[in-house]
């Protein structure tokens, strides 16, 4: 474990079972249709780079930067498109693959951006699911865990652009970011 992890919240062995129950329902909700998965960067990388493996359909995928952070531990509310998908979005469904669902800001915004640019639907899959922090009404559909109010790492998910190559999900100490 990290010198700066106080504890492993998800392990790698819990995480790649995540990822194929997601890759299942995902594989019967989508078999019938076309779908661009839409990476939300730099976060999703990881899972969904093992998600899009486990997922035998054929689909297009394209990745968005969106913000609401900054540098911080806490959401601006205030989002902002920094990247926006390359492939045009109007008449297609759109499944969000996103590290973790917090406040809700920067998803809701993503979602309606989407759909405003024609998007036929739009859906959000979410490794982790923080419901305590939301501020806007926002149910990822589907999720491969619902989690406690700490800062995590690891898997694709960063402090200060750190840790994100940690093999599990871990809880930061506090000491690293106060």
């Amino acid at each position: 474990m990290h010198k700066d992890v106080q504890s492993i919240l998800i392990s790698r062995e819990k995480l790649e079972s995540i990822v194929k129950s997601l890759a299942k329902k995902i594989e019967k909700d989508y078999n019938d249709k076309e779908f661009v998965m839409v990476g939300l960067l730099k976060g999703s990388v990881v899972f969904m780079a093992e998600l899009m493996t486990k997922i035998n359909l054929d689909f297009e995928i394209d990745f968005m930067v969106a913000s609401s952070y900054g540098g911080g531990t806490e959401s601006s509310g205030k989002v902002k498109i920094i990247k926006d998908m390359s492939v045009d979005p109007r008449g297609k469904d759109i499944l969000i693959v996103e590290d973790i669902v917090d406040s809700g800001n920067t998803l809701n915004f993503v979602c309606n951006h989407l759909m405003t640019r024609g998007a036929n639907d739009v859906k959000i899959c979410t490794l982790c699911d923080k419901p305590s922090r939301r501020k806007v009404p926002l149910t990822p559909d589907y999720c491969g865990a619902e989690i406690p109010d700490e800062f995590i790492v690891g898997y694709g998910l960063d402090y200060d652009e750190k840790y994100r190559n940690l093999p599990y999900i871990g809880v930061l100490k506090r000491s690293v970011y106060s």
